[in-house]
């Protein structure tokens, strides 16, 4: 599995309702979780390995390796915060977003078990970021239109770099 980048379709695709939790899903969820160490990320969202389904896992640092299928957002606080964020997707191009700085979350886990989970600070930012990778939106579109360009010029300058 590899990494999709900007320019792909299947990022800016809605992910797909999971039908059933099966072996295969556990399977897609540790592989995922593997390419976030592999990585160095700290996320990552189905739509970014190609598969346009309702999954991603977070990994922060030393916190549990979570796994979250067909999330729903709940609640959110009305507090916001700026933080510097980047993407598995689109390598290179850092900016800070400003997102709610706690959140509520309904998901399934690996073993089809429903849970809630409330989160704050960097692991509420993760989840919201994966969350939007599910809705076809990516941490560039949470930003002004000139800020938005000016990174995708750059990122297309990197590639062209890396390219030759």
């Amino acid at each position: 599995m590899q990494i999709v980048t900007l320019g792909s379709e299947l990022l800016r695709q809605k992910a797909e309702k999971i039908e059933q939790i099966d072996d295969e899903v556990t399977a897609l969820a540790n592989k995922m979780l593997e390419i976030v160490k592999t990585d160095n990320g700290i996320g990552l969202a189905g739509p970014q390995i190609g598969v346009n389904r309702r999954i991603f896992v977070t990994h922060i640092n030393n916190d549990e390796k979570r796994i979250f299928i067909n999330p729903s957002i709940i609640e959110t606080s009305l507090k916001t915060c700026k933080y510097e964020e980047g993407c598995l997707s689109i390598p290179g191009i850092y900016s800070n977003v400003i997102r709610c700085e706690s959140i509520k979350i309904q998901a399934w886990n690996e073993k089809g078990r429903p849970f809630t989970l409330e989160a704050n600070g960097l692991l509420a930012r993760v989840i919201l970021h994966e969350y939007d990778h599910l809705e076809g939106t990516l941490f560039i579109d949470r930003l002004p239109e000139n800020k938005r360009k000016k990174l995708v010029e750059k990122y297309e300058n990197l590639n062209k770099a890396e390219k030759t």
